[in-house]
């Protein structure tokens, strides 16, 4: 059986990035561990239209049909299982990625359970996946994203692409996931790749 993933969401803008990823990985009766930041329920309110004040029932509302499973962490409760390295897991994506929880995270702070369940993955060598979402961006941003890359954190910058000629927001935002699924070696078909011919002919 598949090791879980965990993931991440944080209160930088971006809120279906992470959405969708959620989504595709249950698709696939995959189990997942969820922490969102209190600025992240703050964008996913915003953004998405989600109830902040009730976390579990709206989880349930949006992911309960899906077939796999879904297990939340308030991002304070620091003894939950996924703040131990003796819990295994295949690694975490954290998408959006606040340049808050990236500094959190490049100077090991470990402030709340997001931040110190990242610092876990690099201590215990599993992949860590950020997908940071700011712009423009100052020295300190670069620099602790070099930092992360060096440490051997991926980055994924959430930058669109257009060669697949997106037709809707939700073109550039299955682009986006699928970059992150394909790091993540998971299979999925959110968008043609380049060399794809959709041609029947």
């Amino acid at each position: 059986m598949d090791k879980p993933w965990v993931i991440g969401i944080t209160g930088a803008s971006g809120a279906a990035y992470g959405e969708l990823l959620c989504r595709h990985l249950l698709s696939l009766g995959k189990t997942i561990h969820l922490v969102i930041s209190d600025a992240g329920w703050r964008v996913l309110r915003d953004e998405l239209g989600w109830n902040a004040s009730r976390r579990q029932e709206t989880l349930e509302r949006h992911f309960g049909d899906l077939p796999g499973k879904l297990i939340y962490h308030p991002v304070q409760d620091i003894g939950a299982s996924i703040a131990s390295g003796s819990f295994r897991t295949q690694g975490m994506v954290i998408i959006p990625c606040s340049m808050g929880t990236l500094s959190g995270i490049a100077h090991g702070s470990s402030d709340n359970l997001l931040e110190r369940t990242a610092d876990v993955m690099l201590k215990e060598g599993r992949r860590l996946i950020i997908v940071p979402r700011e712009t423009p961006l100052h020295e300190i941003h670069l620099e602790n994203m070099l930092k992360l890359s060096r440490m051997g954190v991926t980055v994924i910058p959430a930058m669109p692409a257009f060669y697949q000629q997106p037709k809707s927001l939700e073109d550039i935002v299955r682009f986006l996931v699928g970059k992150v699924l394909d790091t993540m070696d998971v299979d999925h078909q959110l968008f043609r790749r380049w060399g794809e011919n959709d041609e029947t002919s």
